[in-house]
């Protein structure tokens, strides 16, 4: 599906790899409107996808939104859209480099348009970087439909009415209440309700975003776009992040680990209180049915070596590995950088072949045996669902088509920051009878199925958009670059690509300008560091 924006991303440094038009070239160092219009003229019949380029815009120190916006202002023409009406500011943050980022979205009489997500970045200084995101300059002029006339409620109705089962089907039985100074406070079913300007094909509607997350009787993370006047259902999918397409205990694959448990009435729990963080790690298990969040993981002696245990000790020591991972090396405080509960439940279904982030929780099944093995088991599958809930709220890549694919990417390659013996995904409990097996390789995606140059591009309305698929091209560009510069760099850039300048509707060639802007940001943009990145990505098709 393609996504008609402009995307302008303005800053010091350019970050695209082919040669660029004159326009672009002058608007570096002029920063008369007509210049920069120009620029964008020519990005405009390009193609219709999102991009990214650089240009400055002032050398003047901004430090409010007022000065950010004044200046967007006095380049009303290049954005295409009325600062001043159309862009709210939804935070402000200072990162480690001293940088200040400005993050809007675009609305129209207030209301956010879907995805459309705006940045602008100041370096140390105040002076402003670069600006990042993306949104419709024709969104304000086309939105024919200015009045609602069903409600939330309503909305909500015709949602769960199109996925064909009621909210009481997913409410789980009555929770026991554990003793604990912290509570992990996750929501069984969970529904969001949120009155937004939809795009699809050029066409604007004013739409409820309908967001149903639950677990049982599957798990779904479902977004469901009700038309405001209507009543029509604009689009829907599934956006549950599908991994599997596929004291001390004893692991799935037999190896000790250390457990931070805690003791209520002479009682163990896998519920890991001493994180710094405001909830908990805890685990529970669904005793191979489908009745969620399950029964908190229990044991008497608080050494959990029976083998029916082997599963939950993996869920949790690797829930706690990754949480160590973001706060060690990103500073980040759990998935939401709040402190947020990290709930997961193993032993989910019969003989369940899969593992999945739900927007709320993580699940995992057994698996059958010959195609895996329990998914718990695995590290980097463990890395690769959390880091989901680390791009729901961050990048918010939607789950779909090119985006979808980086989501997928994105979770893969973290899933090898946090399992770097190898390049492969899943391989500790896939087909665990085939020695070396994997679900996908970053050095090898066509190995297993998936294509590594844009020459191959898959195009499917199937899986998504082929998610799944189309990952290996952005995997493969995570290979090259980390093999390049090494992981240690590596993970610096992609972490700060997610959490900086990618946007829900970000593509393939826009995540390459991320991860170049990253690379400047932190290396320099005439460094060796910046060069490896820009070819790994060259290398794939991508420019």
């Amino acid at each position: 599906m393609s996504k008609k924006l402009v995307t302008i991303a303005l800053g010091t440094s350019l970050v695209f790899g082919a040669a660029l038009p004159s326009a672009f070239a002058s608007s570096i160092s002029d920063h008369s409107s007509a210049k920069i219009e120009a620029a964008k003229t020519i990005m405009e019949k390009q193609n219709d996808k999102p991009k990214f380029f650089s240009a400055n815009l002032s050398k003047s120190a901004v430090k409010t939104e007022k000065e950010v916006k004044k200046l967007l202002k006095a380049n009303k023409a290049a954005l295409g859209i009325d600062p001043s009406a159309e862009l709210t500011l939804l935070e402000t943050t200072t990162d480690d480099l001293g940088m200040t980022h400005y993050k809007f979205s675009q609305s129209v009489k207030g209301i956010p348009v879907d995805g459309a997500i705006f940045t602008v970045h100041t370096d140390k200084n105040n002076v402003m970087a670069n600006v990042s995101g993306q949104v419709y300059p024709s969104a304000a002029k086309n939105l024919k439909k200015q009045k609602t006339e069903i409600s939330k409620g309503e909305a909500v109705n015709l949602a769960w009415k199109h996925i064909g089962i009621t909210e009481a089907d997913t409410l789980p039985k009555a929770d026991i209440a554990l003793d604990s100074p912290k509570k992990s406070e996750v929501k069984n079913t969970t529904v969001k309700k949120d009155l937004v300007v939809h795009e699809n094909n050029g066409q604007f509607n004013l739409a409820y975003k309908v967001q149903l997350q639950f677990i049982e009787p599957y798990g779904a993370n479902w977004q469901v776009y009700v038309d405001a006047v209507s009543g029509d259902i604009l689009e829907a999918y599934n956006a549950v992040t599908d991994a599997a397409t596929t004291g001390s205990g004893t692991g799935v694959l037999g190896d000790s680990k250390q457990l931070n448990t805690y003791s209520s009435n002479g009682t163990y729990y896998l519920y890991d209180v001493t994180k710094p963080m405001n909830g908990v790690i805890e685990t529970r298990t669904a005793n191979n049915g489908t009745s969620l969040p399950g029964s908190y993981s229990v044991d008497s002696n608080n050494a959990w070596t029976a083998t029916s245990q082997r599963a939950d000790v993996d869920a949790h020591a690797y829930a706690g590995a990754v949480y160590d991972y973001y706060k060690n090396t990103h500073n980040r405080n759990s998935f939401d950088n709040n402190g947020a509960t990290i709930r997961s439940t193993v032993h989910y279904g019969s003989r369940y072949n899969n593992a999945f982030w739900n927007g709320s929780q993580m699940v995992y099944g057994d698996g059958d045996g010959t195609t895996f093995r329990s998914l718990s088991g695995a590290k980097d599958v463990v890395a690769h669902e959390i880091t989901h809930a680390v791009t729901e709220r961050t990048a918010g890549l939607q789950y779909q088509y090119q985006s979808g694919a980086l989501n997928e990417s994105f979770s893969d390659v973290f899933g090898y920051f946090l399992d770097p013996n190898d390049y492969l995904l899943g391989e500790d409990v896939y087909t665990p009878n085939i020695s070396g097996d994997a679900l996908r390789s970053l050095s090898n995606p066509a190995k297993y199925g998936q294509p590594e140059h844009m020459n191959n591009y898959v195009n499917t309305s199937s899986d998504n958009g082929g998610v799944h698929t189309n990952s290996g091209i952005p995997n493969k560009a995570a290979y090259n670059t980390i093999s390049s510069i090494g992981k240690a760099k590596a993970e610096k850039i992609y972490y700060r690509a997610l959490t900086v300048y990618l946007t829900p509707t970000s593509n393939f060639s826009y995540a390459r300008a991320a991860l170049l802007q990253s690379a400047a940001d932190l290396y320099g943009s005439g460094s060796t560091t910046y060069n490896a990145v820009k070819t790994a990505w060259d290398n794939v098709g991508v420019y």
